[in-house]
């Protein structure tokens, strides 16, 4: 299952020139814990091994491109945790939901699906030939293995406790 967690990458946090006007949207706020989900290099491989392949293509983290944290700049609450790109996908990690959420609903393309904490995106060239019912398939994949991973932690918490 981790070779499917590979498979979800794409951009993070950034501004467009939306964002320089006083109408921009509020974005919700970062939790203080840290997610204890899947990660986003995770569900690139997870998504992989679920479609039959290796890899989804050349998987890169792009992460400092997406990131004021990780590029050492002042974060900002749309920073995304993680962000892998694919051939096939590019993976989005949030810390939370909502923010995840967001990050889809101000992209406002069809190139663009929440599964929870993740924002999957089909918008560099070769993602864009990915045909609809693969994106659900890869949607579904992440559904799957996102909920066998938190019942795993919630398993491995109360066994020790």
């Amino acid at each position: 299952m981790l070779a499917v967690a590979a498979l979800l990458l794409t951009t993070c946090s950034g501004s467009s020139p939306a964002d320089d006007s006083a109408e921009s949207k509020t974005l919700p706020s970062k939790t203080s814990a840290a997610p204890t989900g899947l990660a986003a290099r995770q569900a690139a491989a997870v998504l992989a091994e679920a479609t039959g392949v290796t890899t989804l293509g050349d998987p890169t983290d792009n992460t400092t491109s997406r990131s004021g944290k990780a590029a050492g700049e002042e974060a900002s609450p749309s920073d995304c945790l993680q962000l892998i790109t694919t051939d096939t996908v590019s993976i989005y990690e949030y810390p939370s939901p909502g923010i995840a959420a967001h990050r889809v609903e101000y992209m406002a393309t069809e190139h663009w699906r929440q599964v929870g904490r993740f924002a999957l995106a089909w918008s560099a060239r070769d993602q864009k030939l990915i045909d609809d019912s693969h994106r659900t398939d890869l949607v579904k994949a992440i559904q799957r293995v996102d909920a066998v991973h938190d019942l795993d932690v919630a398993t491995a918490r109360k066994s020790g406790s």
